[in-house]
């Protein structure tokens, strides 16, 4: 039996033919490959077994099973997934647009109608989560992809591999994420909740608009220094000017350093910036 599962497992590869690497990191890499027999372009994402603490295994176990239990536009499609050499090959739908770090580097900002879009799309999304009680723990720009490159993108959040259920009045403790998008909670090794994404939403939108996230740091101490000592957002003088005052007000809710303070998903998803 063990034999015939080999051979499926590598059936199962060979039904796809490697095109180019889109991406790498210490845990997975992901390339753009093309299914054999439908010429179906896809990604596949390919994490090591050995590579994966325990921890780490949670987290995949709740990317796989959220994202198979899901179909919504604003979030990576899982089309399939096996084990193959020792590594789980995840099937994904492959996003032509790239991600939204590229989009923004090449535009070096977008203007607000287009990040009040990019937004209501995420929040569409997040929305999905909220109602599954998962926390994504890991949103920024490199993991939103876009459908395509034209002037009218759809937005999808993608890369699930820290991400884990959370029940109401529960609270996590694991330090993850990236630091230029997490939460002071976190960068302070507090218990927290859903409310660390809704601080790496707000960093996406100061993005957006200005090009560049909120705050920065050599290290993630002189971050948490700076993001304390920060007495307003650092807006830029030539965007400022630009900004509807209920951008602003919704910006700088999301990022408020104390987590009370922070707007929950309910009061971003209803604020008047994004229904308006």
């Amino acid at each position: 039996m063990e034999k015939i599962s080999n051979f499926l497992e590598q059936s199962r590869m060979k039904d796809y033919i490697l095109k180019t690497k889109l991406g790498e990191s210490s845990l997975s890499t992901v390339w753009k490959a093309e299914h054999r027999t439908t010429g179906e372009a896809v990604a596949l994402k390919q994490i090591p077994v050995a590579k994966l603490t325990r921890h780490l295994k949670n987290c995949l176990e709740c990317e796989i099973t959220f994202l198979s239990s899901v179909n919504h536009p604003n979030i990576i499609r899982l089309l399939n997934f096996f084990e193959c050499e020792g590594c789980i090959i995840l099937v994904m739908e492959f996003c032509a647009g790239g991600n939204l770090a590229s989009y923004i580097r090449r535009r070096g900002r977008v203007q607000e109608c287009m990040a009040k879009r990019f937004m209501q799309q995420l929040g569409a999304g997040l929305k999905v989560l909220k109602q599954n009680h998962v926390i994504h723990r890991d949103l920024k720009p490199e993991n939103i992809l876009l459908s395509c490159s034209e002037c009218n993108p759809i937005l999808k959040i993608a890369d699930f591999g820290l991400s884990r259920i959370l029940l109401p009045d529960e609270s996590a403790e694991t330090v993850c994420g990236s630091p230029l998008y997490m939460a002071p909670e976190i960068l302070q090794f507090q218990r927290y909740d859903e409310k660390v994404d809704m601080w790496s939403v707000g960093a996406i939108l100061f993005e957006l608009l200005n090009g560049y996230p909120p705050f920065h740091g050599r290290t993630s101490v002189q971050l948490l220094q700076n993001i304390k000592e920060s007495t307003s957002l650092p807006f830029s003088h030539l965007v400022l000017p630009e900004l509807h005052p209920e951008c602003m007000d919704l910006c700088s809710r999301l990022l408020s350093i104390n987590p009370d303070d922070r707007l929950s998903f309910e009061d971003f998803y209803q604020h008047n910036f994004l229904r308006t």
